[in-house]
């Protein structure tokens, strides 16, 4: 991953960032040509600290014939993203950009056995049905007897140990107050993605947008 110094993250934060997306796409070279698949995955991490991104694939995958344990494969996590228009800024003389976060994980893959499948089965739904609390958990349990291993038969575990931790999260973090200010009020009236952005850059250098804050807090009835 090229990373410029302004966007490079650390290895804790990008790793956090990855875990708490749990949605990449994984990648793997067939000596031919790039074979990929979007997917959900958790971490986990050994002993000694190696961390291990565990998922799953459909048996007819031909990802599966790549897991040979030795061969790295690149799983490619992203966050939100934004188009930034050159009009946004307070300076002259700039440029389009797309402002992102993304962080590549990489290392070589192994197939899971059943009983580990049947455990990442578990864990993974767990991680995602926790994200819709307060619902009532979905579990394995709640499936007719039979119809889990049927279904278990269709897919194949996999767990990448991961070498390698890459983090790029491009905020404008190189940019003056006031084009930084500048750009995410201007993404704060924009789409999903784009006030998501607005949020993180507000986050990273708040005291830039004190003044609002204040503005606001004077204005109230």
């Amino acid at each position: 991953m090229y990373t410029p110094p302004h966007f490079k993250q650390d290895r804790a934060a990008s790793l956090k960032f990855a875990d708490e997306r749990g949605f990449g796409t994984m990648c793997a070279f067939d000596g031919r040509k790039p074979v990929a698949s979007s997917l959900p995955f958790y971490l986990s991490y050994a002993d000694d600290g190696t961390p291990h991104a565990a998922f799953h694939v459909a048996r007819h995958n031909p990802l599966i014939k790549l897991a040979d344990g030795a061969t790295s494969w690149l799983l490619a996590v992203n966050g939100p993203d934004a188009y930034v228009s050159p009009d946004w800024y307070v300076s002259p003389d700039q440029v389009p950009t797309w402002l992102y976060q993304s962080v590549h994980l990489t290392g070589p893959v192994r197939l899971l056995s059943d009983q580990e499948l049947s455990a990442q089965v578990d864990t993974l739904s767990d991680k995602f049905e926790n994200w819709l609390l307060p619902k009532k958990p979905w579990t394995s349990g709640k499936m007719t007897a039979g119809r889990l291993e049927a279904m278990k038969k269709g897919i194949v575990g996999l767990v990448m140990t991961v070498e390698e931790v890459e983090g790029s999260f491009k905020l404008n973090q190189h940019k003056s107050d006031a084009d930084y200010a500048a750009i995410a009020n201007a993404l704060g009236d924009g789409d999903a993605d784009a006030k998501q952005i607005s949020s993180l850059m507000r986050q990273i250098r708040p005291q830039v947008f004190a003044d609002d804050t204040n503005t606001l807090e004077r204005s109230a009835p």
